[in-house]
């Protein structure tokens, strides 16, 4: 009869936390579409600042800043530096691609030297390990985010180009899900994170790519000097960089021993845990977009 209980208990806990997962989820696809769509610009940079802090609070501590003074300083660090981005690209203004893409280059740069990073882990930590690099590590990843967002925010149909960003990241990780679930034999990275596979991976680059098909064939006829080639190109860079931003947070929270960045979004874990993929991935996105020329 205990036994009975236990297994009644276990399957109530799942399904509550399956419940809590499906309600954060639509409330944060919610918000998102309503804000894409409808606030005005500046006031959805201001939003995903505010996002971008939040997720600067949660890593601060995988740096090594424990304390509530450090973690808010480090917190208007990122805020002010967002600030600074956006008055150097002009952003409410005129936006001039020479001014955004050489960001959008250093921060697709800064993602190769996480690549070597997470494929040598544990050996890597040695490089990165200090609080100093984990700092930096935050503000490499957070700011150019927040920066290809908002320049993504700025481009014909915007809303229309930030759900193609996120559709592609969701593409990539429900077909590295299920592919992973059902063929998975091989690691992918087992000192990061031991439940990727390079089935699941292949996957999810498989899906992202035809999803690169399906929308290329949707594209308005304004848009037809952009190639399939380059579209599917686009659609695999993205998800490739989406994995890695996911092994690059999780090699950091695995080093400083935690499992989720915070408990802020109720069955999700922190923000950082849903947004590591989207971090690598709008870089490498609007930098593909602007070299095609769209």
């Amino acid at each position: 009869m205990g036994v009975v209980s236990r297994m009644a208990s276990l399957r109530t806990g799942a399904l509550w936390m399956l419940k809590q997962r499906v309600l954060t989820a639509l409330l944060l696809v919610g918000s998102f579409l309503a804000g894409v769509y409808y606030l005005p610009l500046p006031i959805l940079a201001a939003t995903f600042a505010i996002v971008v802090g939040l997720g600067a609070w949660e890593w601060a501590p995988m740096a090594g800043l424990h304390t509530l003074p450090q973690r808010v300083l480090y917190v208007a660090l990122i805020l002010v530096g967002a600030f600074a981005l956006y008055r150097y690209a002009g952003y409410g203004d005129a936006v001039l691609s020479e001014q955004v893409q050489p960001v959008l280059g250093v921060a697709c740069l800064w993602w190769c030297f996480a690549l070597l990073w997470v494929r040598s882990y544990p050996a890597s930590a040695g490089l990165w390990g200090s609080r100093a690099m984990r700092l930096l590590m935050g503000l490499l990843i957070l700011l150019p985010a927040w920066f290809a967002a908002v320049y993504l925010l700025h481009m014909e149909g915007r809303g229309a180009v930030m759900v193609v960003l996120v559709m592609v990241v969701a593409a990539a990780d429900i077909g590295a899900y299920f592919t992973g679930r059902r063929f998975g034999r091989h690691a992918l990275s087992p000192s990061v994170s031991p439940g990727k596979t390079w089935e699941g991976f292949w996957g999810g680059v498989l899906s992202a790519a035809l999803l690169g098909v399906l929308l290329w064939t949707l594209l308005p006829e304004r848009f037809d000097h952009l190639s399939l080639v380059a579209a599917v190109m686009i659609a695999l860079s993205t998800a490739l960089a989406s994995v890695l931003g996911d092994l690059t947070v999780s090699m950091v929270k695995r080093q400083s021993g935690v499992k989720d960045s915070s408990s802020l979004l109720p069955g999700h874990g922190g923000l950082l845990d849903r947004l590591d993929s989207l971090c690598a991935a709008a870089p490498t996105f609007a930098l593909g977009l602007l070299l095609v020329g769209f």
